[in-house]
């Protein structure tokens, strides 16, 4: 049963992240908005772990609080696809469940 993982409070202040990221199985996916965008950054303090788990999981940030935070797409780690608000709805309707990471 695949579930999509949303995560919004920045990694840098809040655990949800690593949580998250460590919680998710093997076909689930994982969605970075709001402040949480800022770990998605290549040079950042969560980079390696979004590219460690890349291999089981997929890595989406909300594009719009991307912008609203001044993070480009050259600016992103590997690995991670950025989503419009269309894009997460897709994602919500295509996984069977949604969990929060607040």
């Amino acid at each position: 049963m695949p579930t999509l993982h949303t995560v919004n409070k920045s990694p840098f202040e809040r655990q949800s992240m690593a949580s998250a990221l460590a919680h998710a199985s093997s076909g689930d996916a994982v969605l970075m908005i709001e402040d949480a965008v800022l770990g998605a950054r290549k040079r950042g303090a969560f980079a390696r772990a979004i590219e460690e788990s890349r291999t089981r999981v997929s890595i989406y940030a909300l594009g719009p609080d991307l912008a609203a935070r001044g993070v480009g797409p050259d600016d992103l780690a590997e690995g991670v696809t950025i989503v419009g608000y269309d894009g997460f709805v897709d994602l919500a309707a295509t996984h069977d469940r949604v969990c929060a990471w607040l």
